[in-house]
């Protein structure tokens, strides 16, 4: 991204029409959600001690994190007449689709860490720590920046090499391992955890695997026709049609949705967090207004 394309950006289309004014008024109102959504569960999880003591909590803090960084980009990808692609004058170095991706781990992760919990409760509590479960987290943010950086230190043609196959590997396998896990995880709440006799702790198992599967759906449903896109544009070297830019491209606007659905989610199907919200957060700032 130089500064002679940074000075001729415009934004994604001219404000000479009411449909591209709505697309407009959509794409800050989507940014500006995403923030204050994704911003209202990361402090909701600071402030209360007790949720920063579980491990479920810290994937949703890792998950929001880089959902906000996404928010604070779309206002430059998704207001603007940007493509951002590895050899576009525009681009940001594959920064921004790092973010989504960020977040694409940290629900895959997250499912990883119920079913785990879930299925082996007494390894679980003894191998997964609070600490461990950081370290986690921290290494696949290490891990995707690394990759960037590769890609920025290599040609374009590799980087494009690199892109392709990474993303046909990547992405098949990780589909397949998040759709082999939301179906075992329906499993086991649907039956195992049926079983065990009424208690608080069943309740919270069933809720926060309840509450990942859901996560997980929404993430399938709004990521696979990228995927698709990516393997059959990319990897098999089709000719696919051509977006003026990323905000006309609703294949690309669908993960940037995701981004503010998955606070929501949060919200709604976890009483702790939802509890915290509105008590300590949204309420307080309501009464200082």
């Amino acid at each position: 991204m130089s500064n002679s394309s940074l000075q001729g950006l415009s934004l994604a289309l001219p404000l000479t029409s009411f449909g591209n004014v709505l697309l407009f008024l959509f794409s800050v109102s989507l940014a500006s959600s995403i923030i204050f959504l994704n911003m209202s569960v990361c402090v909701s999880i600071l402030l209360n001690r007790a949720l920063r003591s579980e491990n479920r909590f810290m994937y949703m803090l890792s998950t929001c994190f880089s959902d906000i960084c996404t928010g604070v980009s779309y206002y430059y990808v998704g207001v603007l007449d940007v493509n951002d692609g590895i050899n576009s004058p525009t681009g940001t170095h594959l920064i921004v689709p790092t973010f989504l991706g960020l977040s694409y781990m940290a629900v895959l992760a997250a499912q990883a860490d119920r079913y785990h919990a879930v299925t082996s409760p007494f390894q679980y509590s003894r191998r997964m720590t609070l600490n461990r479960t950081v370290v986690v987290i921290c290494a696949y943010w290490l891990y995707a920046f690394l990759i960037v950086a590769v890609n920025n230190l290599v040609t374009v043609g590799v980087a494009q090499r690199i892109t392709s196959i990474g993303s046909l590997v990547g992405n098949i396998f990780t589909v397949i391992i998040m759709i082999g896990l939301n179906i075992r995880l329906f499993i086991i709440a649907r039956f195992q955890l049926e079983k065990e006799p009424p208690s608080v702790e069943r309740d919270i198992k069933r809720s926060s695997v309840y509450l990942i599967l859901v996560v997980a759906l929404f993430f399938l449903m709004t990521w696979l026709p990228l995927f698709c896109q990516v393997i059959v544009c990319n990897f098999f070297g089709l000719v696919c049609y051509t977006f003026k830019n990323d905000a006309t491209n609703p294949i690309r606007v669908l993960p940037r949705v995701n981004a503010a659905l998955t606070p929501i989610l949060y919200i709604w199907g976890c009483s702790p967090l939802r509890a915290t919200l509105l008590t300590k957060v949204w309420r307080p700032c309501c009464r200082r207004r």
